[in-house]
């Protein structure tokens, strides 16, 4: 039994079927409903929305494998999975190239200020002097995480006239005719624009703190379509407060939950959304339609299925 604890598209669910495979569909379970269900699966499907703790990997006596559509294992306990020879596959390939559209989407309006002079038009203001754009080309650009998602980002600017820096803790000798590989104090002395594509982990949380930037030099444009904690949101505030960038787009948040914010986290979602220069979309940045469907191919590919 395959239980698949997120939507999925029909391409997933039906192939599994036709391979004999029985499929639980349960794209709305809870973990504790999860954890009454899992004993029989043979196979586990997820996205973002439930934790599989070494608590639910107890319970799955017969697991064989688990499978993450998207990027990020971080709600994963892949250690523990490991020594129960539970495999763990996950899908960044499917929608990298979803990702990078999107971040690029939001540069331009961020820079254009498409966003800001659309709502304002709407409201009745037309403004031509205060929404003069800024053009991308002849800027440079940051990429944090030289992954699937940044490689595939830094793929789509190729066709800008920019410079392109990277930086990647643990990756080396990726650097070429378009994109130099450099440290963080360098990229962070010389973008223009600083965009995020790197995991959640215990060390890249809060990475966009007080102390980064306070380290900028150039104003620059900041992006963030990987983790919302990877930028801690009140050093971001301060950031705008103080002019130390020039906007924000945020595909993700420290708490998505919009329901279930916090006093002091609805005071800074607030302020976010009453600045001009900052976007915030709702993490769909890896959710187009044809990202959807590849997910599910990669993933059926990787388990050999």
């Amino acid at each position: 039994m395959i239980i698949i604890t997120a939507s999925v598209h029909e391409y997933l669910i039906n192939t599994l079927q036709q391979k004999g495979y029985k499929v639980l569909y349960e794209p709305q379970i809870t973990y504790e409903e999860l954890l009454t269900k899992i004993e029989n699966a043979t196979g586990l499907v997820v996205t973002t929305r439930l934790k599989i703790d070494k608590a639910a990997i107890d319970k799955a006596l017969k697991l064989k494998w688990i499978g993450r559509l998207g990027s990020g294992l971080e709600l994963i306990d892949i250690d523990y999975a490991n020594q129960k020879n539970i495999i763990c596959v996950s899908t960044p390939e499917g929608n990298r190239n979803a990702v990078a559209e999107h971040a690029l989407g939001m540069l331009l309006s961020m820079m254009k200020n498409i966003d800001k002079g659309c709502n304002e038009v709407r409201n009745g203001i037309w403004l031509r002097n205060e929404n003069r754009g800024t053009e991308l080309s002849g800027k440079t650009v940051g990429i944090i995480g030289y992954g699937n998602t940044g490689a595939a980002f830094s793929k789509l600017l190729s066709s800008f006239d920019v410079t392109i820096l990277a930086y990647d803790k643990y990756k080396t000798d990726f650097g070429g005719k378009m994109v130099r590989e450099v440290n963080l104090d360098q990229l962070c002395r010389y973008a223009d624009v600083i965009s995020f594509h790197i995991p959640l982990t215990d060390e890249t949380k809060y990475m966009a703190n007080e102390q980064f930037f306070s380290s900028l030099t150039q104003k620059p444009w900041i992006i963030n379509t990987s983790r919302g904690p990877v930028v801690q949101t009140a050093a971001l505030i301060n950031a705008l407060e103080k002019k130390l960038i020039a906007g924000a787009a945020l595909d993700v948040l420290e708490n998505e939950h919009l329901d279930a914010l916090t006093p002091a986290q609805t005071t800074q979602f607030n302020y976010l959304c009453g600045r001009g220069e900052v976007i915030i979309t709702p993490h769909i940045a890896g959710y187009s339609h044809e990202a959807f469907l590849k997910m599910s191919k990669i993933l059926l590919e990787k388990l050999g299925i």
